[in-house]
């Protein structure tokens, strides 16, 4: 059965939730120089580097980013298959830091709680928060962001997608309904 796509926020709107999120950030996190941002892959990353480049517009302050894998980290593996996982780049000690982690869409929790066991192999930050484009809820796991870009109540037979312009020629998001 086909699926009915709905555009949720546009490039546009996309833009401008980063620029919300990069302020939450900056007033939350206080010494900038101990935020770092940790995209989660896929999507996860060029948000990060998009919020980044919000944070250094705002403050003048370039943050230090990294990338996070999560393929070995998730409760899953034996359901999902294998999987070829991306390069984790974290090329500085996380110990002291603030590290937010960026997402594109949390659902039931899992990833972000595979995220977390994954900072715990580059050091111990002071704090770690979590920051997401799109919370469409139904959480198995007791784990909510700490910046919230669009919170998008959905049904569990939906799909959130969100596309960026790195990797998919466009940047938007959409509600896919079957």
């Amino acid at each position: 059965m086909p699926s009915e796509a709905i555009e949720i926020l546009s490039a546009e709107e996309i833009r401008r939730t980063l620029t919300r999120l990069a302020s939450e950030v900056i007033e939350r996190s206080g010494d900038l120089s101990k935020l770092v941002l940790l995209g989660v892959f896929t999507r996860g990353v060029p948000l990060a580097q998009m919020l980044a480049k919000q944070i250094e517009l705002l403050e003048q302050v370039k943050v230090p980013l990294g990338a996070i894998d999560i393929t070995f980290y998730r409760d899953d593996l034996d359901t999902i298959g294998i999987r070829t996982p991306n390069k984790t780049n974290i090329p500085f000690d996380l110990s002291g830091k603030t590290v937010v982690l960026v997402d594109d869409v949390i659902f039931k929790g899992r990833t972000a709680r595979a995220a977390l066991e994954a900072v715990k192999d580059y050091g111990r930050p002071t704090v770690v928060r979590l920051a997401v484009l799109v919370d469409r809820g139904h959480r198995e796991l007791p784990i909510h962001p700490d910046f919230t870009g669009k919170l998008l109540p959905t049904a569990k037979e939906e799909t959130v997608k969100v596309y960026v312009q790195e990797l998919d020629g466009r940047d938007a998001v959409e509600l896919l309904k079957s």
